[in-house]
């Protein structure tokens, strides 16, 4: 693996001899629209202590032309990851000379070149160890310093760091800008931005302090940008913030850039916070849309104190800023902006990545065991954001909110620009709430797994069951019709559980809503009378997180076997038409999919394939015109369109322009692209038709749909190129290769992928020894096949003990949704059987 790891054991120990004093980082980015040449100049100056003779610095790249230690030159001995420095003193300088390359996957320093315009843009993106990509570095977090950033660069680009630019020389054809130094920060937390981006700015004022507000984004893309609407949301969170943590906004300025070919939804560098331009939109887009951009604004808002100004000190405690940013972007969205109803999104979808991911063999807790950078890359999950995110929510219910901003403010005042652990947090919320939260951390924080909430019936009364017995906090909710036929809470009643059974006493109700509110994590069901009342009467819940909650219980008895899936698609039919937060219907339409293509048994599956179709198609049509639930119906037809071509005749009649489309939906580049997929999936466009829709929309996002599109049709020679390309084309960049991937899945055309199930597992060992873990990743997981046995990737598991503990944990985990698949599918409510020998490893943790 070309991320050449680090271990937590050994960056443990550079830490303890190493105290860094200052970083000076020179780029020449001159050459960059040149995409001959594959690298830039590079040159670090580190100013340290040291308490030995010897080091390393870390640095991967094309070469290292020279080290020189305390002015003197020195022996480069570089291995393509490592710099051993030697003759070290007390107090050191040392400078490397490099050529760093530039990256097409989106880790280290970014290359690209739009399509419409021929111009060149680059952005960094390191989190968690890819500034070593770009400079020589000592790459782990709890290494702050200041940095001082000088690029040489075409005239006219766009330069944008940390930090605002404190000179500039330039003439006609070249600049050169040196930034001011930054605070102490982490070395993944710096951000380089440069190209012929478009810039709006504002600024920000409170009391004496007024901080200036950019937005960047692509030249071609800038007619998209929405910035009234951005800039609103960042002054909305920037006062909530500035309220809730009575810290002033610590980094001078706060631009936000839109960047393409992004591996993330976004990144908290401090006062240069990179986006992915997915958040540009350049056609309709729905209201869940946009909270759910606005709910990351403000997540990557909150890392500016929790996870900027205090960051972790190793990878094992990532959830002090992970899981906080996500808390707090749930929060201020709905406390602080129009999306007030963000805790519904946050219940039904948030929480099912976490509930996914906590059912895995591979679960971890929230505070993992992270013992190198390999095992760091893959615990970016649900379980360290969303888990994490709705376990402080229970904090805060518990200790109190007062309690909790006011111990989050003492975290901010006692380490700003430091590193910390879980009990350096903990300290300061026991100090503010007067709790000793030892107990409630060991419960929630450092293990694993979930409980199982279920409402039953004992001894002429009632009483909660739970498995894996832990602490809650909940309430049951009782819903009866009022007047008008609505369903309403008519009564709730708090109750803690700590044993696995608590007798509660609850009068009757037609629905009887465990967790209402949404006040604890864990998966509740709904018992018998319950869930009768739901399967006739969803649509009459008039409390949208009520419906999120019945919506996310459903999905979950489903994904385990306990509900038939042919019910919840039943329920989805009949209930998703009048489904109105778009948020939870985009969920159900997404789930309803999955739950055809996984959880049906083979001989029911075109049948409800069809009627899905129907479903979408007629639901497109019904709904009111413009709005963003017609919208979300034409995207799910769109989908269903793959698997199922009776409708291929009418698709292709509105996209030649011989039918007229359903009032009020735009058939926009991004809609077109997804009929035109379904399409060529079911055999219905040839690359003729798809090269000319390319003609239409010769776009960066145009390329890639058109990739996606080619790959889908279903022929056998066609798969075999998609094949080829996914695994052996490195010049595809990390966007074409999803697309390429997708493609070849596209259809659900086993009879033309299957032959390839052996050649996957004999390929990903050298895939993740020769590819970056970004681009593996999506290999592995993009390409896992979708067999009727779990015996080939069980013979893999057997017959690769020592492969590397992150390429395990992947396919552990792919494994286990397959065996999930299986088990549901055939009417098995109970967990499959174990994996082969060493399948439970958790060292990947």
């Amino acid at each position: 693996m070309t991320i050449a790891n680090l271990t937590r054991t050994e960056t443990a120990a550079r830490s303890a001899a190493v105290t860094v004093r200052g970083y000076r980082v020179e780029l020449d980015l001159l050459a960059a629209p040149d995409h001959s040449r594959p690298g830039f100049p590079t040159t670090t100056t580190i100013d340290f202590d040291a308490a030995g003779a010897e080091t390393w610095i870390d640095f991967i790249g094309l070469s290292v032309e020279s080290v020189t230690v305390n002015g003197t030159p020195a022996p480069v001995e570089y291995d393509g990851a490592r710099i051993l420095v030697r003759d070290l003193r007390a107090s050191n300088r040392v400078v490397v000379e490099a050529t760093g390359e530039y990256s097409r996957s989106g880790e280290g320093l970014h290359r690209f070149l739009d399509p419409v315009d021929g111009q060149t843009y680059l952005y960094t993106q390191y989190e968690p160890s890819d500034a070593r990509r770009v400079f020589a570095c000592f790459e782990q977090p709890d290494m702050k310093a200041p940095f001082t950033f000088a690029v040489t660069a075409p005239a006219g680009w766009q330069l944008v760091s940390n930090r605002p630019i404190a000179t500039r020389e330039a003439d006609d054809a070249r600049q050169a800008v040196e930034f001011s130094p930054t605070l102490p920060i982490s070395t993944y937390l710096t951000a380089v931005v440069a190209g012929p981006y478009v810039r709006v700015e504002s600024t920000w004022s409170r009391g004496d302090l007024t901080v200036p507000l950019g937005l960047l984004c692509r030249a071609s893309l800038a007619q998209y940008l929405d910035a009234d609407t951005l800039f609103e949301v960042t002054g909305q969170g920037l006062d909530f913030f500035a309220e809730q943590f009575e810290y002033p906004y610590p980094w001078g300025k706060y631009d936000q850039v839109f960047v393409p070919e992004y591996n993330l939804g976004a990144m908290e560098n401090p006062g240069c916070v990179t986006f992915t331009e997915a958040y540009v939109f350049r056609g309709a887009a729905t209201a869940a849309q946009y909270e759910g951009r606005a709910n990351t604004v403000l997540h990557e808002m909150a890392h500016m104190w929790f996870g900027d100004l205090v960051t972790m000190v190793w990878w094992d405690d990532l959830w002090l800023k992970e899981s906080f940013a996500d808390y707090m972007g749930a929060l201020a969205s709905a406390e602080a902006t129009r999306w007030t109803d963000a805790w519904v999104a946050f219940a039904n979808r948030r929480k099912a990545w976490a509930y996914s991911q906590d059912q895995l063999p591979t679960t971890h807790p929230i505070v993992a065991d992270i013992v190198d950078l390999e095992a760091a890359k893959l615990n970016f999950d649900g379980i360290t954001y969303a888990k994490g995110a709705s376990v402080l929510k229970q904090l805060v219910a518990f200790v109190g909110r007062e309690a909790f901003f006011e111990g989050s403010r003492r975290y901010f005042r006692a380490h700003a620009f430091g590193n910390t652990t879980l009990a350096d947090l903990l300290s300061e919320l026991s100090a503010a709430s007067g709790r000793d939260l030892t107990e409630w951390a060991r419960a929630w924080l450092q293990t694993s797994g979930m409980s199982t909430l279920a409402l039953e019936e004992a001894d002429g009364g009632h009483v909660i069951v739970q498995t894996d017995p832990r602490p809650h906090r909940l309430a049951v909710g009782l819903y009866d019709f009022d007047a008008a036929g609505d369903l309403v809470r008519r009564e709730r009643v708090e109750v803690d559980l700590l044993a696995e059974r608590t007798p509660i006493v609850l009068d009757p109700a037609p629905l009887r809503l465990l967790n209402d509110g949404d006040l604890t994590y864990a998966k509740a069901r709904l018992d018998s009378g319950s869930l009768a009342t739901v399967e006739h009467s969803l649509d009459r819940v008039t409390d949208a997180l009520a419906r999120g909650l019945i919506w996310s219980a459903l999905w979950n008895a489903t994904r385990d076997g306990e509900l038939a899936a042919d019910r919840y698609l039943t329920m989805a039919r009949a209930f998703a038409p009048a489904e109105s937060n778009t948020a939870l219907l985009a969920a159900v339409l997404s789930n309803a999919s999955y739950a055809i293509g996984h959880y049906l048994p083979t001989e029911d599956r075109d049948r409800w394939r069809g009627a899905w179709l129907d479903t979408t198609w007629a639901a497109m049509q019904s709904a009111e015109p413009g709005s963003g639930s017609q919208l979300a119906w034409a995207r799910a037809a769109a989908a269903a369109a793959t698997v199922d071509d009776r409708l291929a005749a009418d698709i292709r009649a509105a996209l030649d322009g011989r039918a007229p489309a359903p009032e009020g939906l735009a058939l926009d580049p991004d809609l077109r692209w997804a009929l035109w997929t379904a399409l060529a999936a079911t055999g219905h466009a040839c690359a003729a038709d798809l090269d000319a829709e390319l003609g239409g929309d010769d776009t960066a996002s145009g390329r890639t749909a058109h990739l996606r599109a080619l790959a889908a049709r279903p022929d056998a020679e066609v798969k075999a190129s998609a094949w080829e390309s996914a695994l052996g084309d490195t010049s595809l960049t990390n966007e074409h290769l999803d697309a390429v991937i997708a493609g070849f899945r596209a259809g659900d055309r086993r009879d033309l992928t299957a032959r390839y199930d052996d050649d996957y597992f004999a390929a990903i060992g050298g895939v993740w020894a020769r590819r970056s873990i970004e681009i593996a990743r999506r290999i592995v997981l993009g390409l896992f096949p979708a067999a009727e046995s779990l015996v080939p990737v069980d013979d893999w598991l057997a017959a690769n003990p020592d492969a590397p503990n992150a390429l395990r944990r992947l396919v552990i985990e792919q494994r286990d949704h397959l065996a999930r698949d299986l088990r549901v599918r055939a009417g098995l409510g109970q967990p499959c059987p174990p994996a082969a020998s060493g399948h439970n490893d958790t060292r990947a943790h």
